[in-house]
């Protein structure tokens, strides 16, 4: 018997890792974190910020690597699942690179024939900065006043195209809520990662046997 899969999407500071901790310790299964976050502790420091790579196209030089390590994380995220193990991962995708890549799609298909629950997680601005100010983490995260321009990117670009089977706003919800609306989801059909894996990829996106 296969595992289940949550991946969540959403922007850094707007609560996936707590949701992902949530889960771990409150919903049934045996969850296994692989998410950004975990990829990010085992990069050389040639390959980060890995697939942390914020939108805007700073690293060309660094994008054939993410799109390689996106695939590489989705193929043991599956690996995980057929072996029976369940898979959390908190990520943050987005194709606003230097030119469109069309890593989402291809992760998709890597997860072909497994119980895929794909999670929108959503954050007002406002509670995004309070955070990234309260604990900027010596400078990692993009914190002051306003909202600084890496900082706008993210938040116009995760959440493109916004196909998903479950959307949470951790302004209003706690992790145990979120944990929640996930364990429901989980037993409905999910729809979002068979779209994805179907959508084209845009010209300039290299083919997923070439990544």
């Amino acid at each position: 018997m296969t595992g289940h899969i949550v991946i969540l999407n959403g922007v850094p500071r707007s609560g996936k890792s707590s949701i992902a901790r949530a889960m771990q310790q409150d919903l049934p299964g045996r969850w296994i974190n692989l998410g950004v976050d975990a990829q990010y502790a085992s990069l050389p420091d040639a390959l980060k910020p890995g697939i942390g790579l914020r939108p805007g196209g700073e690293r060309p030089e660094l994008e054939p690597d993410v799109v390689r390590l996106y695939l590489a994380l989705y193929d043991a995220i599956a690996a995980h699942a057929r072996q029976g193990f369940d898979v959390v991962a908190d990520l943050g995708h987005h194709d606003a690179y230097s030119a469109p890549l069309g890593i989402l799609p291809q992760c998709a298909r890597r997860l072909a024939g497994l119980d895929a629950l794909f999670v929108g997680v959503h954050c007002p601005i406002e509670t995004i900065m309070a955070r990234r100010n309260a604990d900027p983490q010596g400078g990692f995260y993009a914190a002051g006043e306003g909202v600084p321009e890496p900082v706008r990117r993210w938040q116009e670009a995760v959440h493109r195209p916004g196909i998903y089977d479950l959307t949470v706003d951790t302004g209003t919800m706690t992790p145990a809520d979120c944990v929640s609306a996930i364990a429901a989801a989980l037993a409905r059909p999910k729809r979002a990662f068979a779209t994805l894996a179907a959508m084209t990829p845009p010209p300039s996106a290299p083919a997923a046997g070439r990544a």
